[in-house]
């Protein structure tokens, strides 16, 4: 009689109790979605500065005096950006606005026909746009629209209190987080049965190196990638060149989508502004510059090869938090992505060293 390894037995009853954690998880935070984006952005924060925490530590600075130092400088950037960068970009989405119209009479007096003469499309098969009646109405009532939305937010009293104390949850939830991650950590390891503790503490931080790399090192990337267009954009003498570089930063955190949103709204407004074909080139060169920088020194310097999610694993990973969790799913989406992905691989490996997949 073939004897029953007790080990193998006890992690086979093991896995009814994972799977139950996990479901009770998964509800627990769908059903406290609405109450989690300043835990969520303070767990981030406080993730994003604990390198730095224990870095201070090592130093001989007390825990909590480091958490502060390293607060300090949190703000202080903050603040740079906000009194620099915000009316800047203000500036430019006001003349963005006034772009529309401009943009609109080059898309039905240049683009449209242009269109029509090189792919022979019959007129009926183009849209029919007329500024002067309905769409020039609405979007001269957009302003209006836009006040009354902003007045009807911060009319309402409650709404408005709410607002203002999940902003204010943020750093505090990101200090005590900051301050006590080392301790949060053991403790959360201690949770785990003994014999899967090793196990554990290997995944996890193998996850910390594959989130890290993402949250530090893609979220510097795109900052970088962000003032590369932006001022390579300036350069050339393009009006929007800070909202351009900022939305291709932005977007860069699907790999190409920041090159190819970029280049393609960059080239619009830039012919919109100069009615020049040859400005398209300054542009390409400096999407070029960006992008042949990303690739050589960015990428591998910052993120390397730890991450490893697919391009279309990364879109789907965006769409599906979005989807289930709203604007907190999409700030989410992308470290459980990888996380998941750790735990995949591992999964995968075990599979493979079983029986079942031998074919024995």
């Amino acid at each position: 009689m073939a004897e029953v390894d007790p080990e193998a037995g006890a992690a086979v009853n093991r896995w009814p109790l994972v799977l139950a954690v996990v479901v009770a998880s998964g509800l627990f935070f769908y059903l406290l979605e609405p109450i989690l984006l300043p835990f969520v952005l303070g767990g981030l924060i406080g993730y994003l500065g604990d390198p730095l925490v224990d870095m201070l530590e090592r130093r001989r600075l007390n825990r909590t005096m480091a958490v502060v130092v390293v607060f300090l400088v949190f703000t202080a950037i903050l603040v740079a950006v906000v009194i620099v960068a915000m009316p800047l970009l203000a500036h430019q989405l006001d003349g963005l606005v006034q772009k529309i119209p401009v943009f609109y009479q080059w898309v039905t007096d240049t683009a449209m026909p242009w269109l029509q003469q090189r792919l022979s499309i019959p007129t009926s098969y183009l849209p029919q746009l007329d500024w002067s009646g309905q769409l020039a109405d609405n979007w001269q009532s957009l302003g209006k629209l836009m006040a009354k939305t902003i007045g009807k937010v911060t009319g309402s009293g409650a709404g408005l209190l709410l607002g203002l104390a999940n902003l204010a949850l943020v750093p505090v939830v990101a200090f005590y987080l900051m301050r006590d991650w080392d301790r949060l950590m053991a403790r959360g390891l201690g949770l785990f049965p003994r014999a899967w503790q090793g196990k554990v503490a290997e995944t996890v931080g193998e996850a910390d190196e594959v989130l890290g790399a993402f949250l530090r090192g893609q979220f510097l990337v795109m900052c970088a990638l962000g003032a590369i267009y932006g001022f390579g954009l300036w350069l050339v003498g393009v009006q929007l060149a800070l909202l351009l570089g900022l939305v291709a930063g932005l977007s860069s955190i699907v790999p190409y989508l920041g090159f190819a949103v970029g280049i393609i709204a960059s080239s619009v407004a830039a012919y919109v502004q100069f009615h020049d074909w040859s400005i398209l080139l300054w542009v390409a060169v400096v999407f070029g510059v960006g992008q042949a920088v990303e690739s050589m020194v960015l990428t591998p310097v910052l993120v390397g090869d730890r991450i490893g999610l697919h391009p279309v694993a990364v879109i789907f990973a965006l769409m599906a938090g979005g989807q289930l969790a709203g604007f907190v799913g999409v700030v989410v989406a992308l470290p459980v992505a990888a996380v998941i992905m750790v735990f995949a691989r591992h999964a995968m490996a075990h599979y493979r060293s079983t029986d079942i997949y031998g074919g024995r």
